[in-house]
């Protein structure tokens, strides 16, 4: 005889998952492009944000499809948080950019584009993390690195704070750019947020 369930089953939260990441290592391409010449593209913004509403469909989606499931392969805790933090790393990357349009930076100071950078990185580590959480092995060395690039990012945003108060004279640039260059640095913090909520979820199912 046939086997069935009436309790709805869903595995599909790896694939939210990384369905995420992917979205994130887009807009810190678009990030990085913005930030590449001598006058910022201000036209990334758009697209930036074009990115974050296609992230928020996709982790709304995903809490949707969660609300209605009995049986997760995880946690539904580790679930939730797991895709609010992914989610809070494209956040933080859509309000740097529409910060640097909305303040018509014309040109760039130091700590823009290192942590832009770090940002890329960090979201490359994150989509191969995202890709092997569901077998849980090899994901370790992506959480190490996600929280060296942390470290490295918090070095360069004292570095570029401490340079924005001794060098800029115009109180208005320094509020502009102390913004600019503090959310750069919060999707750094995000994305080790991720990391070890990843961690933790290797660690509970192994």
């Amino acid at each position: 005889m046939a086997r069935f369930s009436l309790i709805p089953k869903d595995g599909r939260f790896f694939d939210d998952f990384i369905q995420l990441a992917q979205e994130i290592r887009k807009a810190a391409v678009v990030l990085v492009d913005m930030l590449a010449g001598d006058v910022p593209r201000w036209a990334a913004a758009d697209e930036l944000k074009a990115l974050e509403h296609e992230c928020d469909q996709i982790a709304h989606d995903a809490l949707h499809r969660l609300n209605k499931t009995f049986v997760t392969p995880l946690d539904r805790e580790d679930i939730h948080t797991l895709i609010l933090y992914l989610d809070n790393v494209m956040d933080m990357m859509d309000a740097a950019g529409g910060c640097i349009r909305l303040y018509r930076v014309q040109n760039l100071r130091y700590g823009a584009r290192e942590l832009a950078d770090v940002i890329l990185r960090s979201a490359e580590q994150i989509l191969l993390a995202t890709q092997k959480l569901e077998q849980r092995r090899g994901v370790d060395e992506h959480v190490v690195e996600i929280n060296r690039l942390e470290n490295e990012a918090d070095q360069i945003h004292r570095e570029a704070i401490g340079r924005l108060f001794s060098e800029e004279q115009n109180a208005i640039e320094v509020i502009k750019w102390k913004e600019i260059l503090d959310l750069l640095e919060r999707a750094t913090d995000e994305c080790e947020d991720v990391a070890n909520e990843i961690e933790g979820v290797v660690v509970k199912y192994t």
